[in-house]
């Protein structure tokens, strides 16, 4: 029997040196697009896919990262008292309830797949979503939801996949292939950051996935990969050929929030979603276009 999808691991433990110095005192992940931090798009995602427990991989400095999503007295009194109860209602949709958080230190940056393994506790013998704040993804559905709905499907391991510039295989973990329907993949083997010409095709995971228990006995064997670092991909690549994995093509458009330019691309996309500001921003984008 499938068991159900209730728990997300998010790994929110780096220093963020790419934006520095913004975030020099706060938490990259809690740089907003529009009016909402990153970690919090990354949290609404997850619990639109049915997912209530969650697991922060923390660092030092990532304090704020866990108090976004308490109460906060203070501010609600403050803002009943001037009336502004829209804006009440927005703290409480972020709000997690009492025991649906917790949080686990990785001491030692030792790569996504050591991340993974300090939050094994956590996951116990559970499926578990992965969500790389990083990876902002806008969708009509959510991403996590339709991996939610391919894991109920297929029963084994689903991973967010989408194709990349045969050029840039060597950022990217990459798939080897068998079966292919269009939407769902068969996986049949994963290679971390292999060069374009040993690359086994273009398809690239992105900062999603849903897994069962079974990678945390692979990753508990610490044997380094790329980079020097645990590789989460090598670990799940131990997996194939033991229980179902499957690559989804997720309908959406994915921004690298990590890289300064997808960033400011996601702050425009999302804006021009909200009803409120669209027409505005279309304005003051047409002044910054280049003469004809």
């Amino acid at each position: 029997m499938t068991k159900k999808l209730t728990k997300a691991v998010l790994p929110v433990a780096g220093l963020g040196t790419r934006f520095l110095p913004a975030t020099k005192a706060m938490a990259k992940e809690m740089l907003p697009v529009v009016d909402k931090p990153l970690i919090q798009y990354a949290v609404d995602e997850a619990r639109a896919a049915g997912i209530t427990q969650f697991c922060m991989i923390t660092g030092r400095g990532k304090i704020a990262l866990v108090e976004h999503f308490d109460v906060a007295y203070e501010l609600e009194s403050t803002l009943r008292q001037r009336g502004k109860e829209a804006e009440i209602a927005a703290l409480r949709e972020a709000q997690l309830a009492p025991g649906d958080i917790v949080t686990v230190r990785q001491q030692v940056p030792l790569g996504l797949g050591h991340a993974i393994w300090c939050a094994r506790a956590f996951i116990g013998d559970d499926p578990f979503a992965i969500l790389l704040p990083d990876d902002l993804i806008l969708s009509d559905t959510p991403c996590t939801q339709q991996l939610a709905e391919a894991y109920y499907e297929t029963g084994g391991s689903v991973v967010a996949i989408c194709e990349v510039p045969p050029d840039q295989t060597n950022k990217y973990g990459i798939l080897k292939i068998g079966a292919d329907d269009g939407r769902l993949v068969e996986v049949t083997g994963l290679v971390e950051k292999p060069k374009p010409e040993d690359a086994p095709s273009n398809l690239s995971i992105i900062g999603r996935y849903v897994l069962l228990p079974d990678v945390i006995e692979h990753l508990s064997r610490m044997e380094r990969g790329a980079g020097n670092e645990v590789q989460l991909t090598d670990s799940m690549a131990r997996m194939i050929g033991n229980t179902p994995f499957h690559g989804l093509r997720y309908k959406g458009q994915r921004f690298d929030c990590g890289d300064k330019v997808g960033f400011l691309e996601a702050q425009i996309a999302f804006a021009l979603r909200r009803p409120e500001m669209a027409a505005q921003v279309r304005n003051f984008l047409r002044k910054y276009q280049e003469p004809a």
